[in-house]
């Protein structure tokens, strides 16, 4: 497979306008790794030949293999830990001090296999059981995800035991999963039930989602340009209700938009409230 640097360029601006996600100049070695066990299989010699093919057959499913194969997918349970802390000592209660009946909202956007939403709702299952009564009108997590595949995973809620031991605790697997064979695992339906997933690319309308209370949206805005983070983050905002809060990564900040949103320091961390 050639990725000479017009092909390469090609390919990118192709990926960018696809999906939002902008490679560097030395990327050459990321995107072959990745696509190329996809185009051996389909006889592709290049990335060129390659977007002119997903171009001129939108329909032929080559678009979504590549979505899939160039969409990073790396996930822990509990990932960085003071979010779903945060969530339990502080969202929850702020957002029960005003909607002692309401129903909650989280939205998990890029979800990949479904570790964070998983994560969310076990975190909301520790509150329940420390303040039982409390969460009497529910809780619903929309997690979202671009890739079919990872969407797919994600439902299914199955996980080997690598998957499993990536920030999960012994005491958290036992509660909520299943062993249904050996070195394989699978959430409980209490846990699974409460999120809902959806097939959402980020660049899209996120009309269909609703509105939200709190939105996670961590560790994926660092793959888009300034331009296209600043139009993601305007348009989380249009989800949340007044005074909800939008959750980031730990090495992403919120630059600018000072009249969308008030950062929140938690100590750890920090959250940003909609104005």
């Amino acid at each position: 497979m050639s990725a000479n640097d017009p092909d390469f360029d090609l390919f990118r601006d192709y990926l960018e306008r696809t999906c939002g996600i902008v490679l560097g100049d030395n990327k050459q070695y990321l995107v072959t790794s990745r696509l190329g066990r996809l185009l051996t299989q389909r006889g592709i010699r290049s990335l060129g030949e390659l977007v002119r093919q997903v171009q001129q057959q939108p329909a032929s499913g080559l678009r979504e293999l590549v979505v899939d194969a160039m969409t990073t997918n790396e996930t822990l349970w509990l990932r960085d830990g003071y979010p779903f802390e945060v969530l339990k000592s502080r969202l929850i209660p702020e957002f029960l001090a005003s909607n002692p009946n309401g129903r909650l909202r989280i939205w998990s956007a890029a979800c990949s296999s479904g570790q964070e939403p998983y994560s969310l709702s076990m975190a909301v299952d520790e509150f329940e059981r420390a303040n039982p009564g409390r969460l009497r009108g529910g809780v619903q997590i929309v997690a979202s995800e671009i890739s079919a595949g990872m969407l797919n995973a994600a439902r299914a809620g199955c996980y080997d035991s690598l998957a499993m031991a990536r920030g999960l605790s012994r005491e958290r697997r036992d509660r909520y999963f299943d062993e249904t064979k050996p070195g394989e695992w699978t959430i409980k339906p209490g846990i699974r039930n409460r999120v809902e997933f959806r097939q959402l690319n980020l660049l899209d309308s996120y009309s269909v989602l609703g509105r939200f209370d709190i939105v996670f949206c961590r560790n994926v805005l660092i793959y888009f340009s300034a331009d296209v983070k600043k139009d993601i983050l305007r348009r989380i905002h249009a989800t949340l209700r007044p005074g909800g809060y939008l959750m980031l990564g730990a090495s992403e900040a919120l630059n600018g938009l000072p009249d969308l949103y008030s950062m929140v320091q938690c100590n750890p961390g920090v959250v940003y409230q909609a104005r």
